[in-house]
Protein backbone atom coordinates (compact mmCIF):
# COMPACT_ATOMS: atom_id res chain seq x y z
CA UNK A 1 0.00 0.00 0.00
CA UNK A 2 2.76 2.51 0.69
CA UNK A 3 4.73 1.45 -2.48
CA UNK A 4 1.32 2.64 -4.20
CA UNK A 5 1.43 5.75 -2.70
CA UNK A 6 4.66 6.71 -2.97
CA UNK A 7 4.26 5.65 -6.78
CA UNK A 8 0.67 7.75 -6.77
CA UNK A 9 2.24 10.98 -5.07
CA UNK A 10 2.73 14.38 -7.00
CA UNK A 11 2.74 18.07 -6.59
CA UNK A 12 0.69 20.64 -8.10
CA UNK A 13 2.64 19.94 -11.22
CA UNK A 14 6.11 19.99 -12.29
CA UNK A 15 8.78 22.23 -12.29
CA UNK A 16 9.27 22.58 -15.78
CA UNK A 17 6.34 22.17 -17.70
CA UNK A 18 5.48 19.79 -20.54
CA UNK A 19 6.79 20.71 -24.10
CA UNK A 20 4.59 18.90 -27.25
CA UNK A 21 6.84 20.10 -29.89
CA UNK A 22 3.62 19.16 -32.66
CA UNK A 23 1.48 21.43 -31.14
CA UNK A 24 3.72 24.60 -30.92
CA UNK A 25 3.12 27.08 -33.63
CA UNK A 26 6.57 27.07 -34.41
CA UNK A 27 7.07 23.66 -34.66
CA UNK A 28 4.16 23.65 -37.20
CA UNK A 29 5.99 26.51 -39.25
CA UNK A 30 2.55 28.67 -39.01
CA UNK A 31 2.66 31.98 -40.72
CA UNK A 32 4.24 34.96 -37.87
CA UNK A 33 5.16 32.13 -35.72
CA UNK A 34 4.72 32.90 -32.35
CA UNK A 35 7.10 33.66 -29.56
CA UNK A 36 4.26 33.87 -26.45
CA UNK A 37 5.60 31.99 -24.44
CA UNK A 38 9.13 33.60 -24.92
CA UNK A 39 7.87 37.14 -24.11
CA UNK A 40 6.36 36.75 -21.10
CA UNK A 41 9.01 34.41 -19.32
CA UNK A 42 10.09 36.96 -16.54
CA UNK A 43 12.88 34.85 -15.86
CA UNK A 44 14.37 34.27 -19.27
CA UNK A 45 14.10 30.39 -19.09
CA UNK A 46 12.01 30.01 -22.34
CA UNK A 47 14.75 29.99 -25.71
CA UNK A 48 13.45 30.11 -29.02
CA UNK A 49 15.63 27.78 -31.30
CA UNK A 50 18.33 29.98 -33.48
CA UNK A 51 16.07 29.72 -36.97
CA UNK A 52 12.62 30.58 -34.42
CA UNK A 53 11.69 27.36 -34.96
CA UNK A 54 11.51 25.40 -32.16
CA UNK A 55 11.52 25.90 -28.05
CA UNK A 56 13.60 24.95 -25.54
CA UNK A 57 13.46 25.56 -21.54
CA UNK A 58 16.44 26.21 -19.44
CA UNK A 59 15.97 24.21 -16.01
CA UNK A 60 18.11 26.49 -13.96
CA UNK A 61 16.13 29.87 -14.98
CA UNK A 62 12.51 28.11 -14.60
CA UNK A 63 10.72 28.65 -11.65
CA UNK A 64 7.55 26.71 -12.78
CA UNK A 65 5.77 29.94 -11.72
CA UNK A 66 3.32 28.77 -15.09
CA UNK A 67 2.53 32.24 -16.88
CA UNK A 68 4.40 30.67 -20.15
CA UNK A 69 1.54 27.97 -20.01
CA UNK A 70 -1.45 30.37 -18.96
CA UNK A 71 -0.30 32.33 -22.81
CA UNK A 72 0.28 29.25 -24.95
CA UNK A 73 -2.58 29.27 -27.40
CA UNK A 74 -1.99 26.27 -28.64
CA UNK A 75 -1.28 23.66 -24.88
CA UNK A 76 2.22 22.86 -26.58
CA UNK A 77 3.08 23.99 -22.94
CA UNK A 78 1.39 22.56 -19.93
CA UNK A 79 1.13 21.53 -16.21
CA UNK A 80 -0.77 18.73 -15.00
CA UNK A 81 -4.07 20.06 -13.95
CA UNK A 82 -5.59 16.69 -12.07
CA UNK A 83 -3.95 18.13 -8.50
CA UNK A 84 -5.71 21.42 -8.67
CA UNK A 85 -9.05 20.39 -9.91
CA UNK A 86 -9.57 17.61 -7.12
CA UNK A 87 -8.66 19.72 -4.76
CA UNK A 88 -11.17 22.02 -6.18
CA UNK A 89 -13.88 19.17 -6.22
CA UNK A 90 -12.91 17.66 -3.12
CA UNK A 91 -13.79 21.20 -1.03
CA UNK A 92 -17.20 20.41 -1.22
CA UNK A 93 -17.31 18.43 1.47
CA UNK A 94 -14.38 19.17 3.18
CA UNK A 95 -14.13 22.79 3.66
CA UNK A 96 -18.32 23.58 3.49
CA UNK A 97 -18.28 23.66 -0.08
CA UNK A 98 -15.60 26.33 -0.41
CA UNK A 99 -12.34 25.90 -2.62
CA UNK A 100 -9.24 27.38 -2.11
CA UNK A 101 -5.64 27.62 -4.36
CA UNK A 102 -3.06 29.66 -2.80
CA UNK A 103 0.48 31.06 -4.38
CA UNK A 104 3.12 28.92 -2.33
CA UNK A 105 4.84 32.22 -1.25
CA UNK A 106 1.76 33.42 0.00
CA UNK A 107 1.85 32.13 3.48
CA UNK A 108 -1.33 30.93 3.03
CA UNK A 109 -2.58 27.54 3.82
CA UNK A 110 -4.72 25.31 2.20
CA UNK A 111 -3.67 23.76 -1.28
CA UNK A 112 -1.05 25.53 -2.57
CA UNK A 113 0.40 25.92 -6.14
CA UNK A 114 4.08 26.74 -7.23
CA UNK A 115 2.52 30.31 -8.25
CA UNK A 116 -1.10 31.09 -9.28
CA UNK A 117 0.38 31.51 -13.04
CA UNK A 118 -0.50 28.13 -12.91
CA UNK A 119 -3.96 28.73 -12.60
CA UNK A 120 -6.24 28.34 -15.91
CA UNK A 121 -9.49 28.82 -17.31
CA UNK A 122 -10.36 25.05 -16.85
CA UNK A 123 -10.05 24.73 -13.12
CA UNK A 124 -12.14 28.39 -12.72
CA UNK A 125 -14.61 27.16 -15.20
CA UNK A 126 -14.78 23.41 -13.57
CA UNK A 127 -15.49 24.85 -10.40
CA UNK A 128 -18.60 26.56 -11.68
CA UNK A 129 -20.01 23.28 -13.29
CA UNK A 130 -19.23 21.58 -9.69
CA UNK A 131 -21.20 25.00 -7.73
CA UNK A 132 -18.16 25.31 -6.14
CA UNK A 133 -16.92 28.88 -4.81
CA UNK A 134 -13.15 29.76 -5.54
CA UNK A 135 -10.95 31.50 -4.20
CA UNK A 136 -7.65 32.29 -5.77
CA UNK A 137 -5.07 33.89 -2.40
CA UNK A 138 -1.90 35.55 -3.57
CA UNK A 139 1.02 36.74 -1.97
CA UNK A 140 2.69 39.73 -2.32
CA UNK A 141 3.67 39.62 -6.23
CA UNK A 142 6.04 43.17 -6.50
CA UNK A 143 9.10 41.16 -6.02
CA UNK A 144 8.28 38.00 -5.94
CA UNK A 145 11.30 35.13 -6.67
CA UNK A 146 9.10 33.14 -8.51
CA UNK A 147 6.00 34.66 -10.39
CA UNK A 148 6.07 38.32 -11.91
CA UNK A 149 4.58 41.73 -10.66
CA UNK A 150 1.66 41.87 -12.45
CA UNK A 151 0.22 37.79 -11.74
CA UNK A 152 -2.79 38.98 -10.26
CA UNK A 153 -3.71 40.80 -12.96
CA UNK A 154 -3.27 38.23 -15.52
CA UNK A 155 -5.25 35.52 -13.25
CA UNK A 156 -7.96 37.88 -13.09
CA UNK A 157 -8.10 37.85 -17.27
CA UNK A 158 -8.43 34.08 -16.85
CA UNK A 159 -10.97 34.40 -14.68
CA UNK A 160 -12.97 36.52 -17.53
CA UNK A 161 -12.27 33.61 -20.27
CA UNK A 162 -13.29 31.04 -17.98
CA UNK A 163 -16.59 33.62 -16.98
CA UNK A 164 -17.02 33.84 -20.97
CA UNK A 165 -16.90 30.20 -21.46
CA UNK A 166 -19.30 29.56 -18.69
CA UNK A 167 -22.02 32.39 -19.23
CA UNK A 168 -23.94 29.70 -21.69
CA UNK A 169 -24.60 27.44 -18.86
CA UNK A 170 -26.05 30.21 -16.68
CA UNK A 171 -24.09 29.27 -13.68
CA UNK A 172 -21.37 31.48 -13.44
CA UNK A 173 -18.42 30.18 -11.16
CA UNK A 174 -18.40 32.51 -7.42
CA UNK A 175 -14.51 33.26 -7.74
CA UNK A 176 -12.59 35.54 -5.73
CA UNK A 177 -9.02 37.01 -6.54
CA UNK A 178 -6.76 38.25 -3.33
CA UNK A 179 -3.83 38.56 -1.51
CA UNK A 180 -3.51 37.00 1.53
CA UNK A 181 -4.15 38.39 5.03
CA UNK A 182 -2.47 37.28 8.65
CA UNK A 183 -5.35 35.22 8.90
CA UNK A 184 -5.05 32.82 5.64
CA UNK A 185 -2.02 30.67 7.35
CA UNK A 186 -5.49 28.30 8.67
CA UNK A 187 -7.23 28.43 5.23
CA UNK A 188 -8.76 25.27 4.31
CA UNK A 189 -8.56 24.10 7.63
CA UNK A 190 -12.23 24.05 7.96
CA UNK A 191 -13.44 20.42 7.53
CA UNK A 192 -16.84 18.93 7.91
CA UNK A 193 -16.74 15.01 9.85
CA UNK A 194 -17.20 13.50 6.44
CA UNK A 195 -14.37 14.82 4.79
CA UNK A 196 -12.07 14.65 7.79
CA UNK A 197 -10.59 11.68 7.35
CA UNK A 198 -10.40 11.92 3.61
CA UNK A 199 -8.13 15.59 4.46
CA UNK A 200 -5.74 13.76 6.59
CA UNK A 201 -5.12 11.16 4.59
CA UNK A 202 -4.73 13.28 1.46
CA UNK A 203 -2.40 15.95 3.59
CA UNK A 204 0.20 13.41 4.73
CA UNK A 205 -0.04 11.82 1.36
CA UNK A 206 0.58 15.38 0.04
CA UNK A 207 4.22 15.35 3.00
CA UNK A 208 5.46 12.49 1.54
CA UNK A 209 5.00 13.83 -2.23
CA UNK A 210 6.75 17.26 -1.26
CA UNK A 211 9.98 15.09 0.36
CA UNK A 212 10.24 13.12 -3.68
CA UNK A 213 11.90 14.38 -6.67
CA UNK A 214 8.98 15.65 -8.90
CA UNK A 215 8.10 13.61 -11.71
CA UNK A 216 8.14 14.82 -15.45
CA UNK A 217 4.54 14.28 -17.00
CA UNK A 218 4.82 11.65 -20.19
CA UNK A 219 4.86 12.05 -23.29
CA UNK A 220 2.44 12.60 -25.39
CA UNK A 221 1.72 9.91 -27.58
CA UNK A 222 0.85 11.75 -30.79
CA UNK A 223 -0.45 8.14 -32.65
CA UNK A 224 -3.53 8.30 -30.26
CA UNK A 225 -5.97 11.31 -31.57
CA UNK A 226 -7.23 11.81 -28.44
CA UNK A 227 -3.89 12.93 -26.79
CA UNK A 228 -3.43 15.51 -29.34
CA UNK A 229 -5.89 17.75 -27.42
CA UNK A 230 -4.42 19.36 -24.71
CA UNK A 231 -5.92 18.46 -21.30
CA UNK A 232 -6.98 22.23 -20.45
CA UNK A 233 -8.95 22.36 -23.52
CA UNK A 234 -10.39 18.89 -22.60
CA UNK A 235 -11.54 19.67 -19.37
CA UNK A 236 -13.01 23.50 -21.01
CA UNK A 237 -15.28 21.18 -22.57
CA UNK A 238 -16.10 18.64 -19.80
CA UNK A 239 -16.66 22.22 -18.25
CA UNK A 240 -19.63 23.08 -20.05
CA UNK A 241 -22.37 22.12 -17.66
CA UNK A 242 -25.22 22.74 -17.09
CA UNK A 243 -25.68 21.76 -20.37
CA UNK A 244 -26.28 24.91 -22.34
CA UNK A 245 -29.79 25.09 -24.23
CA UNK A 246 -29.72 24.17 -27.39
CA UNK A 247 -29.88 28.01 -28.97
CA UNK A 248 -27.33 29.44 -26.64
CA UNK A 249 -24.08 30.90 -27.93
CA UNK A 250 -20.56 29.04 -26.64
CA UNK A 251 -17.57 31.32 -26.36
CA UNK A 252 -15.08 28.66 -28.10
CA UNK A 253 -13.16 30.63 -30.56
CA UNK A 254 -12.51 28.64 -34.06
CA UNK A 255 -12.23 29.54 -37.67
CA UNK A 256 -14.71 29.38 -40.37
CA UNK A 257 -14.06 28.69 -44.49
CA UNK A 258 -15.35 31.38 -47.49
CA UNK A 259 -15.95 30.72 -50.94
CA UNK A 260 -12.29 31.86 -52.07
CA UNK A 261 -10.76 28.28 -50.18
CA UNK A 262 -8.16 27.10 -53.30
CA UNK A 263 -8.53 23.54 -51.43
CA UNK A 264 -5.10 23.36 -50.45
CA UNK A 265 -3.80 21.82 -47.19
CA UNK A 266 -1.95 24.88 -45.22
CA UNK A 267 -4.83 25.30 -42.29
CA UNK A 268 -4.73 21.20 -41.92
CA UNK A 269 -0.78 21.16 -41.60
CA UNK A 270 -0.40 24.08 -39.49
CA UNK A 271 -3.11 23.11 -37.00
CA UNK A 272 -1.48 22.13 -33.55
CA UNK A 273 -4.14 19.93 -32.68
CA UNK A 274 -4.95 18.31 -36.43
CA UNK A 275 -8.69 19.97 -35.28
CA UNK A 276 -8.51 20.51 -39.45
CA UNK A 277 -8.43 17.66 -41.37
CA UNK A 278 -8.85 16.80 -45.10
CA UNK A 279 -10.68 13.89 -46.53
CA UNK A 280 -10.80 13.07 -50.14
CA UNK A 281 -13.85 11.85 -51.43
CA UNK A 282 -13.63 8.89 -54.05
CA UNK A 283 -14.99 10.80 -56.73
CA UNK A 284 -12.37 13.15 -56.54
CA UNK A 285 -12.72 16.27 -54.53
CA UNK A 286 -12.28 16.86 -50.75
CA UNK A 287 -13.99 17.98 -47.17
CA UNK A 288 -12.17 20.00 -44.76
CA UNK A 289 -13.74 19.18 -41.58
CA UNK A 290 -13.30 20.75 -37.81
CA UNK A 291 -13.40 18.71 -34.31
CA UNK A 292 -14.64 21.93 -32.20
CA UNK A 293 -13.76 20.34 -29.29
CA UNK A 294 -10.19 20.23 -30.18
CA UNK A 295 -9.97 23.94 -31.55
CA UNK A 296 -7.96 25.71 -29.11
CA UNK A 297 -8.45 28.60 -31.08
CA UNK A 298 -4.96 29.65 -31.73
CA UNK A 299 -5.76 30.64 -35.15
CA UNK A 300 -2.67 29.97 -36.74
CA UNK A 301 -4.74 28.50 -39.80
CA UNK A 302 -6.44 31.94 -40.19
CA UNK A 303 -2.97 33.88 -40.01
CA UNK A 304 -1.61 30.94 -42.70
CA UNK A 305 -4.18 30.55 -45.49
CA UNK A 306 -2.88 31.72 -48.31
CA UNK A 307 -5.85 32.94 -50.02
CA UNK A 308 -7.49 34.52 -46.70
CA UNK A 309 -10.34 32.49 -47.13
CA UNK A 310 -10.44 31.28 -43.56
CA UNK A 311 -11.95 33.60 -40.31
CA UNK A 312 -12.43 33.26 -36.91
CA UNK A 313 -15.71 33.14 -35.22
CA UNK A 314 -15.95 33.70 -31.35
CA UNK A 315 -19.35 31.53 -30.47
CA UNK A 316 -20.93 28.22 -31.89
CA UNK A 317 -24.15 26.95 -30.68
CA UNK A 318 -23.66 23.11 -28.16
CA UNK A 319 -24.92 20.61 -31.27
CA UNK A 320 -21.23 22.10 -33.50
CA UNK A 321 -19.74 20.39 -30.56
CA UNK A 322 -21.17 16.79 -30.93
CA UNK A 323 -19.63 15.80 -34.39
CA UNK A 324 -16.98 16.84 -36.82
CA UNK A 325 -17.93 20.42 -38.80
CA UNK A 326 -17.88 20.37 -42.54
CA UNK A 327 -15.77 24.06 -43.38
CA UNK A 328 -15.90 22.97 -47.01
CA UNK A 329 -17.02 20.50 -49.85
CA UNK A 330 -14.83 20.79 -53.14
CA UNK A 331 -14.91 18.91 -56.19
CA UNK A 332 -11.32 19.85 -56.72
CA UNK A 333 -7.97 19.35 -54.91
CA UNK A 334 -5.17 21.50 -55.22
Amino acid sequence: MLGNMLEQASEYGDPLPRYTPPRCLLERQAVGGCDACHATCPHGAIVLGPLGQSVSIDPARCTGCGLCVQVCPSGALEYDLMAPLQSVRDARQDAGGVASLTCSQSGAGGPSLTCLGRVTPAVVAAAGAWGTPLTLVHGECSACPVGAPDVPERVRRVVEEAQALRAPTGQPTQVTVRRATSEDHNLGLKLSRRGAFAALFRAGRQQVAQALPERPLPFVDWSQPQQRVPEEWRWRAAALRPVPAPDAAVHWPAPLVDDTCIDCPVCANVCPTEAITREFKPEGGVMLLLNLAACTGCMACVRSCPPDAMHPQAEWLPAAFQAPILLRDSGSVM
